[in-house]
């Protein structure tokens, strides 16, 4: 992610890929160009005119209509309802329920864990 300190180079409207606009084919793992750009250097220098004059809320948009940025994205994504659902697993393992091995919604886990949780504080009141 970029901090306020930072810039990235976005894509003109024409391009959904930056490959295709930065890319010569001969980068190193990281993405990083080892020969100097196939392409002339006005062009790249427009380029970066143009997308210098674009707010930045423009900028952070056209950088998450990319792929690249949408497939992080989807990945981020399952990674946290994969944890949540796991959560939730954990959770039921720990309530009471008839038949043991009955599928309950999350909704239904968390009402059964707030009945359970009061349930347990009146038998130590009691």
């Amino acid at each position: 992610m970029l901090n306020s300190e930072q810039t990235e180079l976005d894509l003109p409207t024409t391009h959904s890929e930056p490959e295709s606009v930065f890319s010569t084919g001969t980068e190193d793992a990281a993405g990083v160009a080892l020969c100097p750009p196939s392409r002339g250097a006005e062009q790249t220098e427009a380029v970066k005119k143009e997308l210098q004059h674009l707010s930045r809320e423009e900028r952070r948009r056209r950088r998450r209509a990319t792929a690249k940025y949408r497939t992080a994205h989807a990945t981020r994504e399952r990674i946290r309802v994969e944890a949540f659902n796991m959560a939730f697993a954990e959770l039921r393992k720990l309530l009471p329920t008839l038949p043991p091995d009955k599928k309950l919604s999350k909704i239904e886990i968390l009402r059964l864990a707030i009945c359970y949780i009061s349930y347990l504080n009146h038998v130590l009141d009691v």
